[in-house]
This record gives C-alpha cells, sequence and structure tokens, in this order.
C-alpha cells in the first residue's frame, strides 16, 4: 500500500475501525521526535469484543483447514510482505530510527520465519503423533487404544515488540506460529510504529482473502496506553498471550492473566543480561580479538537486543585483580574493550522512553559503590536524534555478589565487566544469577574441562549456552530455543524463535477407543500423512 493510504485505524477481520476517542501520533526518533501522520486511534474494549466474536467463531473453521491450506497461508502473507515494496522499509525506518539495511535483514527473516512454518505444517510431524494399540489378551486387564496429538488452542493475543517491529512483531514469529497451528490471531500493535503494523496487517489480510480464510483469522488493533492490551488479555475468549518486552510489562500481561476465573499461559519473553564468562587461556591466546567481539556485540543495534551482552565475567590469569597490573586476565580485555568503546559512535534508539530508561539505568550502576567507568564513548550523544552512547562499567566479584541488582538488565550499549581470581568465584557469580536468554563461554578446550562445573551451572540458569561466539544473533532453526528460566521468560520450557514455538499454541488431546474412520488421519493406522509417529514405543512412519 502507498504511505499516503494509510488511515490510523485498527483492522477488524475485514472491517476498518476507528472509534476511540483518545489519538496517538508515531514520531521519528531520529529527527528529533518528529511526529508523522496519519493520526490513530486508541481501541476500545468494543472494538475488541467484535475481534474475538470474528476470531471465535473463524476458529472451528480454520482449524478446519488442511496443512497444505495453512501453508499456502503463510506463503501468501510472505509473497504479499514482498510486494509491498521500499514503503514498509521507508515506515518503518521513520518511526524507529532504524536503518534501511538492518530493516531489510528483518523483512527477510520475517518472510523466512513464514516459509519455515509453511514446511513445518507440509512434514506434519509436529503434531506429535503418538499410538498405543489395544492388547486385547494382556493380563490381569486389557490395554485399550490410546492415540494422542497436539491440536490448536483458539484464538491468541500476540504483542508487538519495539525493538523488532517486524520479525517479532505483526506478521512476526509469535502470529507465524499461532497461525501454523491453526489459531485465529488478535494482534496489538506496538504504538511506537503503529503505521508499520497497519502495512503489515493489511498485507496479512489480503493473503487471507485471496487464500479463502475466515474473516476473524486475524485482526490488529491499535493503542498506545496500557487499557486495551490489559483487556485483550482478560478477555474471555483469548487462549493465550505471546508478549516480547520489557519484565514489568511482562510480569502485568501474567498477573492479568492469571487472576482470570480461567487463566490463560502468557509466553513472555522478558530480556536478559546474557552473561559472558572470559577464561584465562582464551583471553591469553585472543583477548583483542575477544575484546573487538564483545565492543560490536554490545553496540550492535544500539544494545536493543535481548540478547545483548550486558555483563561480563572474567578470570585473571595469574589471580591478580589490580587494574594496571600488566596481566593477560580480564584486565587485559577491559583495556581494549574499553577503548574500543570510547572511539565508537552514538546510536540513535528505538525512542525515547527506551533511550530514557537506558540513561536512568547506567545512572543507578554509576552510583552504586564499588563501581567505575572503565570506558565510554568520547562523542557525545544528540538528544535530538534520540541518542545514546555506549559504556563500559567495571566491578571486582565481592561488590558484585553483595549487590544482586548488578545483574539485571540495562536494555542499552552497556555491559558491566566483573574481575574475579579463581575458578570457585566464576562459579559464585553465575551460581548467583537468576534467569537469562543466553550464557558465553570463551575459552580453550583446556579452559572448558577445567571449568566444567561452571558449565554445569549455567546449565541451569540459562535456556541457550554459546562457546566462543557472541548472544546476539538469533539462527531461526529447528534447534533454536530463545527462552529461558524466570525472569528471562514467563516459561523456561518454550521458545519464541524456530519451529517448537509451535508448541506454545497448542495442546494434547488424547483419543481411547476410536473407530479408525473418526480418527484424526495423523492417528490412523495407513498413516494416510506419512508422517514421523511414535507407534508402540517405536519412531517411524
Amino acid at each position: 500500500m502507498s504511505l499516503e493510504t494509510l488511515t490510523g485505524k485498527s483492522l477488524i477481520g475485514r472491517q476498518e475501525c476507528a472509534e476511540g476517542r483518545r489519538t496517538f501520533l508515531a514520531v521519528n526518533p531520529a529527527a528529533g521526535s518528529a511526529p508523522l501522520q496519519p493520526v490513530f486511534r486508541e481501541s476500545t474494549p468494543q472494538e475488541a469484543d467484535r475481534a474475538f466474536v470474528l476470531a471465535d467463531a473463524a476458529f472451528p473453521v480454520y482449524r478446519a483447514q488442511s496443512a497444505e491450506s495453512r501453508a499456502a497461508f503463510l506463503e501468501a502473507i510472505a509473497e504479499e510482505l514482498l510486494a509491498v515494496g521500499a514503503d514498509l522499509v521507508q515506515r518503518a525506518g521513520e518511526e524507529t530510527g532504524l536503518p534501511a539495511a538492518r530493516l531489510e535483514g528483518e523483512r527477510t527473516r520475517t518472510v523466512n520465519q513464514l516459509r519455515m512454518f509453511a514446511g513445518l505444517l507440509r512434514e506434519g510431524s509436529w503434531v506429535d503423533a503418538r499410538i498405543d494399540r489395544a492388547d486385547p489378551a494382556r493380563t490381569p486387564i486389557p490395554k485399550p487404544d490410546v492415540r494422542r496429538r497436539l491440536v490448536p488452542i483458539g484464538p491468541v493475543v500476540v504483542f508487538g515488540a519495539s525493538n523488532f517491529p517486524l520479525a517479532f512483531s505483526v506478521a512476526g514469529g509469535d502470529t507465524a506460529s499461532a497461525l501454523a497451528a491453526g489459531n485465529p490471531v488478535v494482534v496489538k500493535g506496538h504504538p511506537a510504529h503503529p503505521g508499520t503494523s497497519e502495512i503489515t496487517a493489511r498485507a496479512i489480510l489480503r493473503a487471507a482473502e485471496k487464500r479463502g480464510m475466515p474473516e476473524g483469522v486475524f485482526s490488529l488493533l491499535q493503542g498506545a496506553g496500557k487499557e486495551i492490551g490489559v483487556y485483550l488479555v482478560r478477555h474471555a475468549a483469548a487462549r493465550a498471550v505471546a508478549f516480547t518486552g520489557s519484565l514489568r510489562g511482562g510480569r502485568a500481561l501474567f498477573d492479568a492473566a492469571s487472576s482470570r476465573p480461567h487463566p490463560i499461559p502468557v509466553y513472555a519473553e522478558m530480556g536478559s543480561a546474557n552473561p559472558v564468562f572470559l577464561l584465562p587461556g582464551a583471553i591469553r591466546e585472543r583477548g583483542d580479538e575477544i575484546a573487538a567481539g564483545l565492543c560490536q556485540s554490545v553496540t550492535l543495534g544500539v544494545g536493543q537486543f535481548c540478547t545483548n551482552p550486558g555483563l561480563v565475567v572474567g578470570r585473571d590469569a595469574d589471580g591478580a585483580q589490580g587494574a594496571g597490573a600488566g596481566d593477560s586476565g580480564i584486565g587485559k580485555v577491559l583495556e581494549k574493550l574499553s577503548g574500543l568503546v570510547a572511539a565508537s559512535a552514538p546510536g540513535t534508539m528505538l525512542h525515547a522512553g527506551i533511550r530514557d530508561a537506558f540513561a536512568a539505568g547506567v545512572h543507578r550502576m554509576r552510583g552504586t559503590a564499588g563501581v567505575s567507568v572503565a570506558g565510554a564513548a568520547s562523542a557525545q550523544p544528540d538528544p535530538a536524534k534520540t541518542q545514546a552512547a555506549a559504556i563500559v562499567l567495571s566491578t571486582d566479584v565481592r561488590t558484585f555478589l553483595e549487590r544482586p541488582e548488578l545483574s539485571e538488565e540495562v536494555f542499552g550499549p552497556s555491559t558491566l565487566v566483573v574481575r574475579c581470581k579463581t575458578a570457585a568465584e566464576l562459579e559464585a557469580v553465575a551460581r548467583g544469577l537468576d534467569g537469562h536468554l543466553t550464557a558465553t563461554v570463551h575459552g580453550t578446550p583446556d579452559d572448558l574441562r577445567e571449568h566444567r562445573g561452571l558449565l554445569e551451572i549455567l546449565e541451569t540458569r540459562v535456556g541457550r549456552i554459546i562457546v566462543n561466539g557472541y548472544p546476539t544473533g538469533v539462527e531461526v532453526c529447528a534447534a533454536m530455543h530463545h527462552g529461558g528460566p524466570y525472569p528471562a521468560t514467563t516459561h523456561s520450557h518454550f521458545t519464541s524463535v524456530g519451529t517448537t514455538a509451535i508448541l506454545r499454541f497448542t495442546r494434547p488431546v488424547c483419543y481411547q477407543g476410536w473407530p479408525q474412520d473418526l480418527l484424526p488421519p495423523e492417528l490412523q493406522d495407513d498413516n494416510p500423512l506419512g508422517i514421523w509417529r511414535w507407534a508402540d514405543g517405536k519412531l517411524g512412519k
């Protein structure tokens, strides 16, 4: 669609709606928060009710669609997103300050996610079909015929994320996986990029119409206030919620969903400090290289990734901990990292709220006794461009262990370096961590063998452990787990990235004693879909 035809309205099924009295505007953070047209209207509870009425009516029709039909729908969405052309990238750049190259890459990721779930549907084994055939001769009691598969749950509420206006928003992984599972989706667009949300939503609705999907399979509600989001979560027709954002926002939605007469799951990904552990051998062999990689990871996207390495924990090779001691341990990396950060350029953050929260977080850290500034960007950020500058802070292990708040995420281009003397101190730091999305360990083979205890502790604290890499950059693939123990997420068993993201929006149903002709095709003896299944304890087709 042309940018000139943006309406500022919510899209409820095939209807445009703008009944709310309260209005809001998107702004360009790179241009002094200059307002962008058009004016958007806050969705009302009545509009949300209509979206759920349509979604409820669409659910039995949509869930009955064949895997091929749903796969073709997802692929049609991907094609529509590509067909929009430059308008989508242009508007997203205006609303977020993100460069065009980053947004083009994000659109490619979004399209590939949709196609990935289409492929998953066609292969079919994601339903986790399990068959235990009857054994009437078993004693002392006969064994019944029992079969199990995963089924969709009903309308899903998806909240758009601020830092990924395409890949984690209206047509992102949450929407793609929920639609793939057979569920209608009601999206609450992020108020920082409502125009991007409208363009994307219209692409989804065009695809739905072209593929003959029922009205109500998708709706977009706009809003800058918190009320409409909480209303969606508490709506009786909602069956699950997907959210990517802050701990405070995710916890508020989780609490709202838990207080319902019939609670529903909230799959909230709420950020992480993503600790990086540096071991002596790795520092000795490639300390400068590690520092350069850390600087790039910390400053990537102005630090606005949920996998930003906000905590670096290092061990001195010789046990010394004094700065300037000339050691080859963590002090070497800290010195190099500080110099690189000093030369880094400030960057525009997504909106003023994130910039202000980052400044407050850095101020809190700097004001903590025992924490010092090791390095900071020499160029001053431009407030008119909503900019922030990178900073490296440093502390000793004792201060860190006594002040657990130092391990909390500061969303933006900062990191805290913690200096340790021994392997036992590294393990003490790891043991004191709350849940995080990732942990990274840089070490030689000998380092890793010596610090096996550290690795075992990290398995209990995070969802992904990276060896000799960096946490930023989440591969979209079947094996990825983008999640972690609370407070990184509200449910550590599930991921928001990769094919198993579909499991969040399903539930198992068991079929006992059913005639063959009434069983779902996934569970029939002759396996008409040709999928992988567990049958009498063996995996096969």
